[in-house]
This record gives structure tokens, sequence and C-alpha cells, in this order.
């Protein structure tokens, strides 16, 4: 399988990542233990990279007062049709001795609610779901030490929950804003993670590992989501005023809508798009364990109402392989907490196998859960139209729960006594205190076999 981002760098050593990397996964695999059945608990958080001081460059730019800044998050709502009714914004932050305001960030609030809830309940491990690095990944051209802003943003904000559990290992993801530099930056976040003890990033982005006991255990298949779909060509179409998709040929004819254009550092390089599929596939059907969840930084559904385009891409790309073989999905990218299903109805290869046991075929028509935890450093907002749209639209989709405008992250267990997958959805105040709220809570059967 192609390693590009790695192989490309001349300033990084790949063998030493792969190694690192390798080892920690090898060494992450829960041997038996008296073939007790035990339960398997983790932590999931995404979009945590962000902290006021590294701004995007377009607030370095065109700076706002703290009226500025709300006038321009207002202006943004209104333009994608949302009701102003739903208006909110995250707490503002204003830098030292000056007016400039922007976005405050929830990363150290989060870490330390995290590490609140790991005092009560097991946490394992973590899965982080990308976007470990705001705004433009590591290499920036930014004048900042890359070093210490991956110590800043990936370390900082989880150092009480490491202080407490220290041998918790992160499992993480590549997001976009990971991939936003060069594939160098990519490369440095990779080698970063490999000389840490608590975080793993595999040795191309995209890796699987196996914890747990044989018969329960678990396999997790993590993905580069940002890599496939800079190898698909889709359009951004604007929404509707009621908030229903926009019509793609009228888009294309209007002009409003705009091709999805990777930088060239982001296409493909050796056809390793399509190697991650193929690996994805061929690896849950091969799979033995007893569970299989995949995740990775991009939504499936959502109601953000601006990634929709991304959604349908990548469905079409994943959807046939986790309806088949897979227990849920997890992801981040939307800066909020959803929980969704999809019936899986329009992928029915699984059904064409069906199995003399009828248990055992309803298990297979499940509806898949798609887990959104993204809402570990920044705030947004759901688009309730677009919301309403969607279920309208597609009888496949179903949206069990949200929270937005919030900081938070998700505790799932996996119940190897009642073949149950429970997921826990926390929230913690913007006061910034780090206190742990939990949200909402829900369950669902083991879906496959």
């Amino acid at each position: 399988m192609s390693v590009g981002y790695i192989t490309s760098c001349s300033n990084v050593d790949s063998n030493a990542v792969n190694n690192a990397a390798s080892q920690k996964v090898a060494n992450s695999v829960v041997q038996p233990d008296n073939g007790a059945t035990r339960n398997i608990n983790f932590l999931a958080f995404g979009d945590g990279g962000y902290h006021v001081d590294y701004p995007k460059e377009k607030h370095i730019k065109y700076p706002k007062n703290k009226e500025q800044f709300i006038e321009a998050e207002k202006a943004d709502w209104v333009e994608d049709y949302r009701p102003m009714s739903e208006f909110d914004h995250a707490p503002i932050y204003v830098y030292p001795n000056t007016d400039i305001a922007t976005e405050q960030g929830g990363a150290q609030a989060v870490g330390l609610a995290m590490t609140e809830v790991c005092r009560e309940k097991v946490c394992e491990f973590a899965l982080q779901l990308g976007d470990n690095i705001y705004p433009d990944g590591a290499g920036a051209d930014d004048g900042k030490d890359d070093q210490t802003r991956m110590d800043d943003l990936i370390l900082a904000p989880i150092k009480p929950l490491i202080a407490e559990n220290p041998d918790i290992m992160v499992y993480s993801a590549l997001g976009n804003h990971d991939w936003k530099s060069s594939r160098h930056g990519v490369a440095l976040q990779t080698e970063w993670m490999a000389k840490q003890k608590n975080f793993t990033l595999g040795e191309q982005g995209y890796y699987k590992y196996t914890i747990g006991e044989p018969g329960n255990d678990v396999e997790f298949f993590v993905l580069d989501t940002n890599m496939l779909l800079s190898g698909q060509v889709f359009h951004e179409v604007p929404l509707n005023k009621d908030g229903s998709e926009g019509d793609l040929p009228q888009a294309l004819k209007d002009g409003s809508a705009e091709l999805e254009q990777p930088e060239a550092h982001e296409l493909p390089i050796q056809d390793e798009d399509e190697k991650q599929l193929a690996w994805l596939a061929d690896g849950l059907e091969k799979s033995k364990a007893k569970w299989k969840i995949v995740y990775g930084h991009h939504i499936l559904w959502s109601i953000g109402g601006t990634k929709y385009s991304e959604g349908h891409v990548l469905r079409k790309l994943l959807l046939p392989s986790l309806c088949e073989y897979a227990d849920a999905y997890v992801a981040g990218h939307e800066h909020d907490l959803e929980l969704l299903t999809d019936d899986c109805s329009l992928y029915p290869n699984s059904l064409d196998k069906a199995d003399d046991n009828a248990n055992l075929l309803a298990k297979k028509r499940a509806p898949f859960p798609l887990i959104i935890s993204g809402a570990a450093a920044k705030m947004r907002g759901k688009h309730t139209p677009f919301a309403e749209q969607q279920e309208k639209r597609y009888p496949q989709y179903e949206l069990l729960w949200s929270q937005s405008f919030v900081w938070g992250f998700a505790h799932i267990e996996l119940d190897n006594t009642n073949d149950l997958l429970n997921v826990e959805f926390y929230t913690t105040p913007r006061d910034g205190s780090g206190k742990a709220e939990l949200a909402a809570e829900f369950s669902f059967e083991k879906r496959t076999d």
C-alpha cells in the first residue's frame, strides 16, 4: 500500500515512524483474561485542535471586535437560510490589550470533562477523530514551531486525562485541516505521534487494530477520509431557501455549484485512495473480531447543512461495506454532537446472502449507527430546515438526537454480555470549568455476525 505522504518527505524518517507506530498498535491488543467476558469502553472526540493562539489567516488579516464578530456570524447564519430564532454563537475571546475578538476554544474544558468521566467509568483508550491541528495542520507557513504547535493543540488538552490514566492510548485519524499545508505537514504529525507514548496514527493515515480477547474483541478500521474525498470529483451545491438540497444541473447552469478542488498535495498518489477502499472492504469481510467499528473524520449523514455533498460521496464509497460487515461508524467534522442511522436499504448485498437463521438475518437488517462527536474544541449550529428536508427526501435516514453550540464528546461501551453498543454523549459548560454533564444515552443491538 502507498505511503505517499511519508516517503515523499525527505526530512522525516519514514522507517522510524512506521516501526514505532506498528509496535504501538501491536502492543495495544489486549490479551485474554482467563476467558472472562469483559466489556470494552472508550472515548470518542474530534476536532479538538483549535486554540485562540493559532487563529485562521482571515482573522489576522481582517480582525473584528466582539460586536463585528457576532454580526458576521449572524450574516453567515442568514445566508445559509437558518432560522434566526435558533441563532447562537460560541463564547467570544478578546485578545489581551486589544479589541480583537475570536471564537473561544473548548479543548481544555473537554479534556477536563473527559478526565472527570473516566474517574467514574472505564476508559481503556480513545478515538481521536481528526482535525487535530487547526487551522492549517503542521508545517503551516505561520512562523510557529511545529513541535510546540502539536504539544499545544494535541497533547496539552488531554494532559489531565493522561495524568490520571497514564496507559491510555489515543488512536488518531486525520482530518481536512490536518492536510491543509502539505504532505510534509501530515508526515510531521505522523512522526510526532510515533514518538508519543499515548498516541498512534498508524503507518499511513489509515490503519486497523484489535482490542479485547478472542470472542469478545473489537477491530477498528481507521480511515483517512480526506484522502478518499480528494480522489473524487464532486460539487458543493447551495441549499434552497426551504433547506432542501439544490439541484445540481440547475446549479451548474447558473454557476452556483462550486467544484471541490483539492490542493495538489492532497491528490492521491499511486491510487492510494482506491487501495484504501479495497483494504477496508477486504479487512471488514475477513475480520474475525466480534465487533467491527470504522471511524474517520468526515460524516456520512449530518444536520449541519454544509457537508452534505461530502456525505453523498462517502456514502457511495463506504456504505456497501459498512452496511454488510460493520457495527458502527464514528466521525467528527461537524462541530456538534449527533446520532443518526441509515437503514442500509440502498445496499442490499447482505440480504442476498440470507442466512437460514432468522435472528442473524434480522441483525443484518438493523439500521447502521452513525455517531458524530466533533465538538471537542469548536461549536457549530444545526440547520433545522435542512434536517427536516433530509427526513422527507431520504427514507433510509433517521436523526435520533443532536445537540449543537456545545463542547463535548462521547463515551462508548461494547457490552459483550448483552451484545449491545452503548453510547453516551457528554457536554461541558461554556464557563470552561470542565464539568462533565450527561446529555444523552442510547443502545444499539450488535448488527454483525
